[in-house]
């Protein structure tokens, strides 16, 4: 294996796991704690209801898109607000996700994968991008 072949497994492996986090807690909030409660739980933090349904949908379809490997680059840095915000909730507890209210290691540790996956690109099987949309992508966020 190949030091470019190491690398690019490297990026898979980070992009299915940052990916695989933002699509699993997208469908969380759709899924289990449905919209209204979420919106209620934003609500219950000082947010707008805006900012839920926009959460729900960045991590949907930018976890599906990450997983994919489809603009990895720009979902990974438009996910990073999101990300920086689940920080600001969980900020005022612990230091382990296990403490009452879940600690702020786990959210830090997703915005620095987001910054990981948006410095290496998709790596190792990335789709790369749709034709469709592929000509209002600025080319560096491509890979």
């Amino acid at each position: 294996m190949t030091q470019t072949d190491t690398l690019n497994t490297g990026a898979f492996i980070t992009r299915l796991s940052l990916g695989g986090i933002l699509l699993a807690h997208g469908l969380l909030k759709l899924m289990v704690f449905t919209i209204p409660g979420t919106v209620g739980y934003f609500a219950s933090l000082g947010l707008p209801p805006v900012a839920a349904y926009l959460t729900i949908f960045a991590e949907i379809v930018g976890g599906a898109a990450i997983v994919l490997g489809l603009y990895t680059r720009l979902a990974a840095i438009l996910s990073i607000p999101v990300l920086l915000g689940a920080l600001w909730v969980h900020a005022g507890n612990a230091w382990v996700f296990s403490a009452e209210g879940g600690g702020w290691e786990f959210p830090l540790l997703l915005v620095l994968l987001a910054v990981a996956v948006a410095v290496q690109g998709g790596g190792a099987f990335a789709l790369r991008k749709l034709p469709v949309v592929d000509g209002f992508i600025p080319t560096i966020l491509k890979a």
